[in-house]
């Protein structure tokens, strides 16, 4: 998945957040109505502009920045 293709920043919409090409909806945003549970098909009820390769760029989105991101031992928080 290419996800350059779906995301996009600038800095004139949300402070340069990551958003979904042609929405003002943010990476961060998304991501948290799903890990609160939202199902996919909940997501594009909701907000029709998306499309299900949007919401899997999110993913890959993720997965791309957390390789460059240093591990926390969270069992010491």
């Amino acid at each position: 998945m290419d996800w350059t293709k779906h995301i996009t920043s600038d800095q004139n919409i949300l402070s340069g957040k990551p958003i979904i090409k042609g929405t003002r909806l943010s990476v961060e945003f998304l991501l948290g109505l799903l890990s609160e549970g939202w199902t996919q098909q909940r997501v594009l009820k909701n907000y029709p502009a998306l499309t299900k390769e949007d919401l899997q760029a999110l993913f890959a989105y993720a997965q791309k920045n957390i390789e460059e991101v240093t591990v926390l031992d969270l069992s010491k928080i």
